[in-house]
């Protein structure tokens, strides 16, 4: 079927926006059906197997591209897979590495690369991201820690992490409600020079962040020694100050951003296609899941129409490009394929 056919068969059933619909493959061998088309929803997932396989050496190549980066962003989120002879799911996840240079003026293009992993150990990103040296961007989740300590990466941390719960807990403390302000002016300081050189960042961090931050923390360390250790204030507060090296951090590098909201805009349409679909098949599954997301949310990122790129590059590689010229079908690079 051509891409223009099936954009009229799915026109058809009702959907306008195909890349935006996100069906589980139960619900379109429905819709298959329904249109006179009998599709088992074993031969849909054979066929997403399949386009799977072709796209992993892009997928891997995607990756070790991230890796080359002095700065990355990683999340992971949960993936639920059907755990046979059980009768039940077990909990996977869905790990993610980004790339977006263009807050500050980087070259490189932004991409994100998913990798399904059978559960969240500290050794999964130290496996993904073997050979990256540089600066990680991350929530506070501690497993991150283990590969920082093995010296080629530091990691920065989230001050949108660090906001949640002063802005959960600000109508009934005062003291949450105080700490609102001062980190709100941290990304007002960001916003003047969005967009400009690292050292035209920094200069300005320095200039005028330095003095929020040390503003910010003698009002932490303050009301921390006044608090309940068991209270959910306190608890807030020790958050942030046992984080506060990697969340300062942006203060000395322009390259880095006040938070990783980057990534987890980049797991949100992993989230919304979890919601719809319930679960993966197999691991298997969970892996082929991984592969086409980095293609379709990296293609987004560019500016690419995922369903294109996805067409024309599939096309390419069964008729024999070479893996030599991987480089070549970067959604980055794409040119559409002429006639």
């Amino acid at each position: 079927m051509s891409r223009e056919a099936h954009v009229r068969f799915w026109e058809r059933a009702g959907v306008r926006f195909l890349r935006a619909t996100r069906f589980p493959l139960y619900r379109q061998a429905q819709i298959y059906t329904r249109q006179g088309v009998h599709l088992d929803r074993s031969t849909l997932a054979d066929w997403v197997g399949r386009a799977a396989w072709w796209l992993t050496p892009l997928r891997d190549h995607l990756l070790d591209q991230l890796k080359r980066s002095a700065k990355l962003f990683a999340d992971e989120t949960t993936a639920p897979v059907l755990d046979p002879g059980r009768g039940r799911t077990k909990i996977g996840q869905l790990w993610a590495y980004a790339r977006d240079d263009r807050p500050w003026g980087g070259a490189d293009p932004p991409a994100v690369a998913y990798l399904y992993a059978p559960d969240r150990k500290a050794a999964r990103p130290i496996e993904h991201l073997a050979g990256f040296a540089g600066t990680l961007q991350v929530d506070g989740y501690g497993g991150y820690a283990a590969l920082a300590r093995r010296g080629d990466v530091q990691l920065a941390f989230c001050w949108a992490h660090v906001r949640r719960p002063f802005y959960e807990l600000a109508d009934t403390s005062p003291v949450a409600a105080d700490a609102l302000p001062r980190i709100a002016s941290l990304y007002a300081i960001d916003a003047e020079v969005r967009g400009q050189s690292p050292e035209q960042r920094r200069a300005a961090r320095q200039e005028k962040g330095r003095p929020v931050i040390d503003d910010l923390r003698r009002f932490l360390d303050a009301k921390l020694a006044q608090l309940s250790r068991k209270s959910t204030l306190a608890k807030a507060i020790r958050y942030a100050l046992t984080r506060w090296q990697g969340l300062t951090r942006f203060l000395d590098d322009g390259r880095i951003e006040l938070d990783s909201n980057i990534v987890e805009r980049a797991v949100r349409p992993l989230a919304l296609n979890r919601k719809n679909a319930l679960f993966a098949g197999s691991d298997d599954g969970g892996d082929h899941w991984a592969v086409i997301a980095s293609m379709i949310e990296t293609c987004k990122l560019n500016g690419i129409d995922p369903q294109a790129w996805l067409n024309d590059t599939l096309v390419r590689l069964a008729a024999g490009h070479s893996n030599l010229r991987r480089d070549q079908l970067m959604p980055w690079n794409y040119v559409p394929a002429m006639g």
